[in-house]
């Protein structure tokens, strides 16, 4: 590349994030394509199909496998998955004749609907035993993240999402260059481990709070969404639907709990204005 400084004029080598088509497979039927960075690329299946409403349990998938002869040649280009669901998984009709692209800054591609969310998740989070969280534990949470993003440190240009336990210990990370992308690795890892619902658990984004991350956050069970950025409208209005707490603008002491906020252990009354 050619870098320019203060009127300096340089030429350097750069390392850039990469970005991929990932087409994802049903039981062998075209779903969707997603742009993401390679990597932990069954777990973003995965957990892309945990937050359709599709699997719920490790015992839900039989297997993922990458798709050989994806090209006209016969080569395998390893941009192509094929999930298995296990006998007897009730597949909705929606995935039977969905077949999308999203970008990498987009999870859902117009199918939001706060009723399909509502009336799909698993594990109601209203349901759920009550987590507390206190404003030190949430805001102690971004710094941790940045300490393990390893592949942003080189690039730049990555989200991450983090798993943290309700004592802020952090569980899992990952990145990519969509965010819905790294969010759905960790909910496919944590898929593929028996985890789920995610009930006790944090889930920090690295940008803003868009409709389709509360979605996930919902579809996983997790309780608590945080963002360093803004969320939407829309974003907001489910959590209220369904109980999520939501939290933006999470930027050092500083924080904005947009709903749920029964969850967050205040230590005096909040001020008006």
């Amino acid at each position: 590349m050619l870098r320019i400084r203060d009127g300096a004029v340089s030429t350097r080598p750069d390392t850039l994030v990469a970005e991929e088509p990932l087409e994802i497979r049903l039981n062998g039927k075209p779903l969707a394509v997603t742009m993401r960075t390679p990597g932990d690329d069954f777990a973003l299946a995965a957990g892309f199909l945990v937050s359709e409403g599709v699997l719920a349990a490790a015992c839900d998938l039989q297997n993922i496998v990458y798709c050989a002869g994806a090209t006209a040649d016969g080569s395998n280009t390893y941009n192509v998955v094929d999930v298995k669901t296990a006998p007897g998984v009730a597949l909705p009709d929606f995935t039977l004749e969905r077949n999308v692209y999203t970008s990498s800054s987009c999870g859902l591609c117009g199918k939001a609907s706060l009723d399909a969310v509502r009336t799909t998740a698993r594990w109601p989070i209203a349901d759920t035993p009550p987590l507390r969280v206190t404003p030190q534990l949430l805001a102690a949470l971004p710094d941790r993240l940045r300490e393990v993003q390893r592949v942003f440190d080189r690039t730049g240009g990555l989200h991450a999402a983090a798993l943290f336990g309700e004592d802020g210990e952090l569980l899992d990370v990952r990145e990519d260059v969509g965010r819905h992308n790294a969010v759905d690795k960790l909910v496919g890892r944590a898929l593929q481990n028996g985890d789920l619902p995610l009930s006790r658990t944090i889930l920090l984004v690295s940008g803003r709070a868009s409709f389709e991350l509360a979605q996930k956050a919902v579809m996983a069970g997790i309780p608590v969404l945080a963002a360093v950025s803004a969320p939407s409208s829309l974003a907001v209005d489910l959590a209220a639907e369904t109980g999520l707490t939501l939290v933006g603008f999470l930027r050092g002491s500083s924080m904005n709990v947009y709903a749920g906020e029964d969850r967050v252990a205040l230590e005096a009354v909040p001020t008006q204005g």
